[in-house]
């Protein structure tokens, strides 16, 4: 079985990740399922570094590029109510930060999921799926007509997530970068 840097195989006699954290095991109708709260400032560390080992140059450059310190700070100090946090105990597990965006003259007001993350060894047991509905709800109580959000074309995962969730019409995207660190070679000028 292929594993890539960071993730945990369930299978396999692999080390349970819950027991690594101190956390109990969940389960469907566990009564010890994670808490979905506001971010407090306190918690901006932790999210960040938790960001830092989702979003990875080998995962995805632009996201790499993009999460920093002031990506969080920014929309926790315009949004604050759109920046939540899945905890179980006193560990964070993931987080959800969006925003809001009203367009002049327009009568909508769209919601952009900005960023999503969970713990790479505990995806797939609801985190997410929970982070989603809490913010989904806060963007409804804000008048919000639209959810956007964007992802990778190849990062099929984050897809089928929001595909299950009623997201449709997608649209490829295209990044493009230009390193102004390298030298340009100058193209030669042939004389007449």
């Amino acid at each position: 079985m292929n594993k890539k840097k960071g993730e945990t195989c369930y299978n396999g006699g692999s080390p349970n990740p819950r027991k690594r954290y101190n956390m109990p095991e969940l389960q469907p109708n566990d009564e010890e399922t994670p808490r979905i709260r506001e971010m407090t400032i306190d918690d901006l560390p932790e999210v960040f570094h938790i960001g830092e080992e989702l979003f990875t140059a080998e995962y995805s450059q632009s996201l790499y590029r993009t999460w920093d310190e002031y990506e969080i700070t920014t929309l926790f100090n315009s949004d604050n109510e759109l920046c939540i946090v899945a905890e179980l105990g006193e560990k964070i597990l993931g987080f959800a930060l969006g925003t809001t965006v009203k367009k002049h003259n327009s009568p909508w007001k769209y919601g952009y999921l900005v960023w999503l993350g969970v713990r790479r060894e505990l995806q797939k047991l609801q985190v997410g799926e929970r982070l989603f509905k809490e913010l989904k709800r806060r963007f409804k109580e804000q008048g919000v007509r639209m959810i956007i959000i964007d992802t990778s074309a190849d990062n099929l995962p984050a897809i089928r997530f929001f595909q299950k969730h009623g997201f449709d019409n997608r649209q490829e995207h295209v990044y493009m970068t230009l390193n102004l660190s390298r030298r340009s070679k100058k193209k030669a000028v042939k004389k007449p």
